[in-house]
């Protein structure tokens, strides 16, 4: 068991200096400025791009990052062969982006709680959502994702 694991996390250090090649081949060709952090995080590679001077990779609220992060899944694809659930972010976005959603869950829920009526929230991305049906869990409520991309929202429900 000890041993399959170890693979496993072989595997996800690979994706992540596989990604950590294609990130610093863009930040060249963009003449960007950025230090590159892997770590493994749970069951995917975690690659930061760590930096001054770095919001135009970010975009608004995060559509660049997004579409970086799907480039580099790509790159881990054509090399490895294997679909990959790598997590990019960029001068510390998505960690910042995780807080505020945190907070907003937890903030929903007591108007919910209060109101005693269902909450819809604002379309996001499914990392946004993943964040708020985690806080919302964690804060004893019910929440589900409705619509179609891109326009999918999560709705908390006061039971």
């Amino acid at each position: 068991m000890a041993e399959t694991a170890a693979v496993e996390i072989e595997a996800l250090e690979q994706e992540g200096d596989i990604a950590a090649d294609y990130i610093e081949g863009l930040l060249d060709i963009a003449d960007y400025d950025g230090d590159i952090d892997l770590d493994v995080e749970g069951e995917r590679a975690m690659v930061s791009v760590v930096g001054e001077d770095l919001d135009e990779l970010v975009g608004k609220r995060g559509e660049v990052l997004e579409a970086l992060q799907e480039l580099t899944r790509l790159a881990v694809h054509r090399q490895t062969g294997n679909r990959t659930r790598l997590m990019l972010d960029v001068g510390g976005y998505r960690e910042r982006r995780r807080e505020e959603l945190s907070k907003l869950g937890r903030d929903v829920c007591e108007e919910a709680k209060r109101d005693g009526k269902a909450k819809p929230l604002a379309p996001m991305t499914p990392f946004e959502r993943k964040i708020v049906h985690d806080a919302i869990a964690a804060a004893g409520l019910r929440s589900e994702s409705e619509g179609e991309e891109p326009e999918r929202y999560v709705v908390v429900y006061p039971s």
